[in-house]
């Protein structure tokens, strides 16, 4: 998602404001064209930054926003943080975390939790229980469905995590599963399809056979 970024800040992984105007129009367009063939929705996969979010919902929030996909990359934000997916043993990085996924989850607007197993903590497993718990509780709370993320799978990340699953089993959270296809040869790479549906039977999960779209409304 573009981000409303001070300081003369630019991001190298995502757009910026004054490109949403085109993104927009690009999907619309595209909806229009193939709505016999396809259902195509406008959304993006968006940080939870507690300085930025007003900011950044009313720059989205001005075009035809069908659903927001939360995912917590960076801690608190991309310039002054941590990236999530960098392998730590601190506890503190860890609540870090845990407390970032909760605030954003608790502003009711994003359709579902992107790989909430993208902390890559390697201290002991009664801390990471202890704190990650918490996400599944508000989650489950909140009615917030959790992403096993295939991507993580293709690119041979530490996610999906087969401990976080195990909890998330453990209290009866949603599930779904996404592709987060960065590279679009992931939606034919049959491996990384196998491998997942193969996490899920041996874990015993039951996913959701359709995802409940969230208007993104505050």
């Amino acid at each position: 998602v573009p981000m409303p970024y001070r300081n003369h800040f630019h991001s190298h992984i995502r757009m910026r404001v004054n490109e949403i105007e085109d993104y927009t129009s690009s999907v619309l367009s595209l909806r229009a064209e193939y709505q016999s063939d396809i259902r195509i929705l406008l959304g993006y996969e968006a940080e939870y930054d507690a300085e930025l979010f007003p900011e950044m919902m009313n720059e989205i929030q001005k075009y035809p926003l069908d659903y927001l996909i939360f995912g917590a990359h960076f801690i608190p934000n991309e310039y002054a943080g941590f990236y999530s997916g960098t392998p730590t043993d601190s506890e503190k990085d860890l609540a870090a975390y845990v407390e970032n996924v909760i605030a954003g989850l608790c502003t009711g607007v994003y359709t579902y939790l992107a790989h909430p197993d993208l902390i890559h903590y390697l201290g002991p497993e009664d801390i990471y229980e202890k704190h990650m718990q918490k996400i599944l509780d508000t989650a489950n709370e909140l009615h917030t469905p959790l992403e096993i993320n295939i991507n993580g799978i293709f690119f041979h990340k530490a996610y999906p995590l087969r401990k976080f699953w195990e909890m998330a089993k453990q209290s009866g959270n949603q599930i779904v599963v996404g592709f987060d296809a960065h590279n679009p040869a992931l939606f034919s790479d049959e491996d990384s399809i196998q491998k997942t549906e193969a996490l899920i039977e041996s874990l015993g999960l039951e996913i959701l056979s359709e995802i409940p779209i969230r208007k993104p409304v505050l």
